[in-house]
C-alpha cells in the first residue's frame, strides 16, 4: 500500500503528528514503532517511574560511551521504546521552558519559534488543571495536572526559597518562571498521561491510520534525493519496505533520528565512508550539537519521620498499589516530584539556568533503592550547559545501537555553575523552613567543601536528567551545523522530514518533553499547509536587576 505520510517512531512527537495528520481523511499514514505497545499496567502508574527504567520492555537503555570528564564513566540514557515513547516513562515533570529560550531559537536563525510564535501550540496542546488563562490552555488533549503538595519536605523548600529571598511563582509555566513553586505533571485522574493516552488513543480506530509495532526500521528509501519510503524489520526478522507518496518523517528521538539519517547516507561523510556507507547527503551537523541537562543529587537525613521512606516498605507498597488500583488515587498517583525551584545561578545571568527539584525520599545512586531511613534529596540540573556532545554509528548494522558521548562537564564553565548550584542548595537548607526537618548532608557530605573536593563528587556523581536533545537541529542552509530548517525539511533532499527533540537548536530550561510535543502540534499545521496560529504577546517577568543581583 502506498501511503502519504510515513512517521517512524510513534513517541511524544509521532503520536501528536499521527493524530492531526489522519484528521484528514484523504491522508492514508503508516505509524512505525519499534517498541511494543503501551498496554503494561505499570506504564499508567505513575509512581512506577523507576520501575520502568529498570526494565529494557519499554526502555532502549542506551549505553553511553566513557565519559571523559566523569572520570570515564558509561552514563545509561532511558528512551521510550513503546507508543507513547519516553511520554510513556519519563518522570512526567512538565515545564515548557523560558520564554526566553524560544526567542533565542529565532535570533539562532530560526524565524516562526519566537514566544509569541509557539505560546499558542503550548496552550493548543493541554488541559491544565489549574484553570485556563493568557497563558495555559484548557481544551487540549494532554491533561496537565498542578500539584498540590501537602507533604512537609515538599512544602518546607518552597517556604524555603522564600526565605531565601528568592520569587514565588504561582505558574513556572507562566508568566514567571523564576522562582520557586509546585511542579505540573502529565497526570490524569491518577494515570500516567502520555502522548499515547492523549492523541493516539483516540484515534487508533481512524481507517486512514495503520499503527505498526516491533517494526525496526533499517533506513530510509531514496530515488535519487527524494525519499520514497522505508526499508524495516518486523519480529520475525523480515526485511520489509513501505512506500510513500508525500513524505517520510522521523520522529525517532535526539538518538533514533540522527541514527537513522546515517544509516540512510545523510550525515558527516567522512563518518559514513569510515563506516562503509555511501554519501547521499554531507551534512556534517547530524548527530552533533549533542545537548543534555546534567544532574547532580545531595541528600540529607529527615530529623522527623515525615519522608516517604516508609512507604516503600512491603506491606505499605501492596496497600498503596491496592488503593491506587481500586480509586487511582494515594502516592502512586504521584510522581513524587512537586516542589520545584528555577533560579539564577548568579549576578548577570538575565534568565534561570539550574533547576532544583526535591523528593520526599532519598535513594541509593546505583540501585535506586530508597535509603533505610528517613532522608529526602534535592536535584540540581543545569538547565543550559555549554558543554556538547556527539551521537556516531558503531557500525552500518542498524541493530548496533550509536555510539553517546554528550561530554559532561567538559566545557570548564559547566563544571562552576554546578558547584554554585550545590552550594545554592546548601545554602537554601540553612533557612528557618528546614531547621526542625534538615539533619547530616549525607551526600556529598559536610566536609566536601573546595572546589576541588566538590570536583571530585561531580565526577563520580554527575547523571544525566534525560534530556537528550539538538543533534539535527534547525536552522538556515548557509549554517553549516544545521540538518533542517525550520519546518523540520532535511537541508538538500525532498520528501523528508525531521520532526522530535533533535531539531531543537539547543535545550530549553526544563524537562523536554513539553517542548517537543509543542514541536510537533506546531509543525503538524506546517505539514498540512494550515495558517499557523496567531502569535499570543504575553509579558514575562524577569529580574529587572539582574545584572547586579543574583536573586
Amino acid at each position: 500500500m502506498n501511503y502519504d505520510y510515513i512517521i517512524v517512531g510513534a513517541g511524544s512527537a509521532g503520536c501528536v503528528l499521527a493524530n492531526h495528520l489522519s484528521s484528514d481523511a484523504s491522508n492514508q499514514i503508516l505509524l512505525l514503532e519499534a517498541g511494543p505497545d503501551n498496554v503494561a499496567l505499570s506504564l499508567k502508574m505513575p509512581a512506577a517511574v523507576l520501575s520502568n527504567l529498570r526494565s529494557t520492555r519499554h526502555n532502549w537503555a542506551f549505553q553511553g560511551e566513557a565519559e571523559p570528564e566523569l572520570n570515564g564513566r558509561r552514563i545509561q540514557h532511558d528512551r521510550g521504546k513503546t507508543i507513547g515513547g519516553s511520554s510513556s516513562i519519563n518522570g512526567m515533570v512538565f515545564i515548557r521552558g523560558h520564554a526566553l529560550d524560544f526567542e533565542g531559537w529565532r535570533q539562532a536563525g530560526c524565524p516562526g519559534w519566537g514566544y509569541a510564535d509557539v505560546l499558542p501550540y503550548f496552550k493548543r496542546m493541554e488541559t491544565y488543571g489549574g484553570g485556563g488563562d493568557s497563558y495555559r490552555g484548557d481544551k487540549g488533549p494532554l491533561h496537565v495536572h498542578r500539584a498540590k503538595p501537602q507533604d512537609p519536605l515538599t512544602m518546607a523548600f518552597i517556604k524555603a526559597g522564600e526565605e531565601a529571598g528568592y520569587p514565588k511563582t504561582d505558574d513556572i509555566s507562566g508568566f514567571c518562571q523564576e522562582g520557586f513553586g509546585v511542579s505540573d505533571r502529565t497526570v490524569f485522574k491518577g494515570e500516567r498521561w502520555s502522548t499515547a493516552r492523549a492523541y493516539l488513543d483516540p484515534v487508533r480506530t481512524r481507517p486512514n491510520l495503520t499503527i505498526k509495532t516491533k517494526a525496526q526500521v533499517q533506513h530510509v528509501i531514496f530515488e535519487g534525493t527524494k525519499a520514497v519510503g522505508i526499508s524495516y524489520k518486523d519480529t520475525a526478522g523480515n526485511t520489509l519496505t513501505e512506500h510513500v507518496k508525500k513524505e517520510v518523517i522521523l520522529s525517532a528521538g535526539a538518538v533514533g533520528s540522527p541514527h537513522i539519517l546515517m544509516l540512510s547516507g545523510i550525515g558527516p561523510s567522512d563518518h559514513l565512508r569510515d563506516m562503509g556507507i555511501d554519501v547521499l547527503c554531507d551534512l556534517p551537523g547530524v548527530g552533533q550539537n549533542l545537548n543534555d541537562h546534567p544532574d547532580f543529587v545531595l541528600k540529607y537525613r529527615c530529623k522527623q519521620p515525615v519522608s516517604f521512606w516508609p512507604k516503600t516498605k512491603p506491606l505499605a507498597k501492596l496497600a498503596a498499589g491496592i488503593q491506587w488500583v481500586t480509586t487511582r488515587g494515594g502516592i502512586v498517583a504521584s510522581n513524587l516530584f512537586e516542589g520545584l525551584g528555577c533560579v539564577r545561578s548568579g549576578p548577570g545571568v538575565e534568565y534561570p539556568d539550574l533547576q532544583l527539584i526535591i523528593s520526599p525520599i532519598a535513594v541509593d545512586d546505583t540501585t535506586w533503592e530508597p535509603l533505610q531511613e528517613h532522608a529526602f534529596q534535592i536535584h540540581v540540573g543545569l538547565m543550559r550547559a555549554h558543554s556538547r556532545g556527539r551521537i556516531t554509528l558503531r557500525s552500518s548494522d542498524p541493530s548496533d545501537p550509536p555510539r553517546i558521548l554528550v561530554n559532561y562537564l567538559k566545557d570548564s564553565r559547566d563544571r562552576e555553575l554546578m558547584r554554585k548550584g550545590i552550594r545554592l542548595v546548601r545554602e537554601l537548607v540553612e533557612q528557618p523552613a528546614f531547621s526542625d526537618l534538615k539533619g547530616d548532608e549525607i551526600f556529598p557530605g559536610k566536609d566536601v567543601i573546595s572546589d576541588e573536593d566538590i570536583d571530585q563528587a561531580l565526577n563520580t556523581h554527575t547523571t544525566t536528567q534525560w534530556h537528550l536533545s539538538c543533534t539535527a537541529r534547525m536552522g538556515a542552509a548557509t549554517d553549516t551545523g544545521a540538518v533542517v530548517d525550520v519546518s523540520g525539511r532535511v537541508h538538500g533532499l525532498s520528501g523528508l522530514r525531521v520532526v522530535d527533540a533533535s531539531i531543537m537548536p539547543f535545550a530549553t530550561n526544563g524537562n523536554t518533553n513539553a517542548p517537543t510535543i509543542m514541536l510537533a502540534e506546531k509543525l503538524s499545521d506546517e505539514i498540512l499547509g494550515r495558517t499557523p496560529l496567531c502569535r499570543i504577546e504575553q509579558a514575562v517577568w524577569h529580574n529587572t536587576d539582574y545584572e547586579t543581583c543574583q536573586r
